[in-house]
């Protein structure tokens, strides 16, 4: 459900930015938006366009609901796939059973949207962790994506389970679980938490009491922004294999932090002209990272920045610069200049200039810590464990998954230790045994 709800808020954001009415007709205003309109979108009959989008869920209740929603019109109907029995919050139905009945159905859709392509560049994914069908389905769709499209990159837009509020008891499970496939599967993962966004709701928009339908509308502004470039032509652009190639220093360590700029309540909008150091300075406040981990318990390994809107190049470079120098000590020094730039000249709806964020911090294991530890202590009484069991899971796949979680934690925790000095030690120990091998 969770994917299906933000994916369709994100299509709602980027068939506005392109200038579509709800049922896919052109009536934009810009070259720009026409230009690279085929990237999301399929040309239909008469001016329509249609996106290249496949939902999919184990039950047919989201569906109906996005289908009566204010966008329905817009996907091509032979894209829904779903099935009738749902998986009830259970990742083995998900993974094992019902899914995995459902899955073939699901390739023969996505190999008919790939082969549409010019030149398929890779997947996006938006599901959550903590439920059945995007947590188990959702990572077994991705390994056989992986299978089949092996050279692609597969993005995935991830929310995890919240501190404060859970939807579901045995979301430890379910998360702890699909990031064991994350790790192997996904080249990048970013990670939202409602928690966090409940928190920049209520805080920074000023909503007493913000809906799910909030939520997702800034998620979707953050997929907006991650994917604008390759929407839109830009000074610096940057792709989904180039964000890959600058933000993940260690193939398993894809794990990302989001954040957004400007956020402000509906009212005060008119109040505030938005400059590029304000925007950076809010892009990188903890407040607004929309994953429940503050960075400032961790380092960076790397980050980047998408600006868009009437932006000056070396405005940018410099306020990136005096960020670094700041706050030094929130990077780590053994990877110099980790923070990349990109620029698109088109704002998105409604603003003059934005900027989004993407930060592949150490600081996301207080994420994975809080999962661990909640799945542990469900795990060491076996509790809930026979859902499971009997679709046929076995306990070691849960050892392992949680051993996964573990050195995950720990990987990160050895990166945002490990100094310059430390690291050169490490390399004389061992150049000697690199000199006798050519023997």
């Amino acid at each position: 459900q969770c994917g299906n709800q933000i994916g369709a808020a994100f299509w709602q954001t980027i068939s506005g930015e392109h200038g579509l009415d709800s049922s896919g007709v052109y009536n934009g205003t810009s070259e720009l938006q026409l230009e690279r309109m085929n990237v999301y979108f399929n040309e239909a009959s008469g001016n329509k366009y249609v996106p290249r989008a496949v939902l999919v869920d184990l039950e047919p209740g989201t569906m109906d609901a996005v289908r009566a929603g204010p966008f329905g019109q817009l996907f091509r109907p032979d894209n829904f796939v779903f099935g009738q029995s749902g998986a009830g919050n259970n990742w083995a139905k998900g993974h094992y059973t019902e899914g995995a009945e459902l899955v073939d159905q699901v390739l023969d859709v996505v190999r008919r949207e790939a082969e549409g392509c010019d030149c398929l560049q890779g997947f996006h994914i938006t599901h959550s962790l903590g439920g059945g069908t995007g947590a188990g389905m959702g990572t077994l769709l991705i390994s056989k994506i992986r299978e089949e499209f092996p050279d692609r990159m597969t993005a995935t837009f991830s929310v995890v389970p919240s501190p404060g509020n859970s939807d579901t008891v045995v979301e430890p499970y379910n998360a702890t679980l699909s990031v064991h496939q994350l790790v192997e599967n996904s080249d990048g993962t970013f990670c939202i938490d409602n928690q966090a966004l409940y928190d920049i709701c209520m805080r920074t928009l000023k909503l007493s009491n913000p809906s799910y339908g909030d939520l997702n509308h800034l998620v979707s502004v953050v997929m907006s922004g991650i994917t604008t470039c390759l929407r839109f032509p830009g000074q610096l652009n940057s792709d989904l294999r180039k964000l890959a190639v600058n933000m993940v220093p260690f193939p398993r360590l894809h794990f990302f932090m989001v954040g957004f700029a400007p956020l402000t309540s509906r009212g005060a909008h008119s109040f505030r002209a938005v400059s590029v150091p304000e925007l950076t300075q809010q892009t990188f406040d903890p407040k607004n990272m929309m994953a429940a981990s503050d960075f400032r318990n961790g380092r960076y390994l790397t980050c980047s920045a998408i600006f868009r809107g009437k932006v000056a190049m070396k405005e940018v470079e410099d306020q990136m610069r005096n960020v670094q120098t700041k706050n030094s000590s929130y990077f780590v020094e053994w990877i110099p200049n980790n923070i990349q730039n990109a620029l698109c000249a088109v704002p998105p709806r409604g603003l003059k200039m934005s900027s989004t964020s993407i930060g592949n911090s150490t600081s996301i294991q207080d994420l994975f810590k809080r999962v661990g530890e909640q799945f542990s202590a469900m795990f060491r009484r076996k509790a809930f464990l026979h859902w499971y069991t009997g679709e046929g899971m076995d306990e070691m796949e849960f050892t392992e998954a949680e051993s996964n979680m573990n050195d995950l934690i720990s990987e990160y925790q050895q990166y945002q230790d490990a100094g310059i000095d430390d690291e050169e030690e490490e390399y004389e120990e061992e150049l000697p045994v690199e000199e006798e091998e050519p023997l």
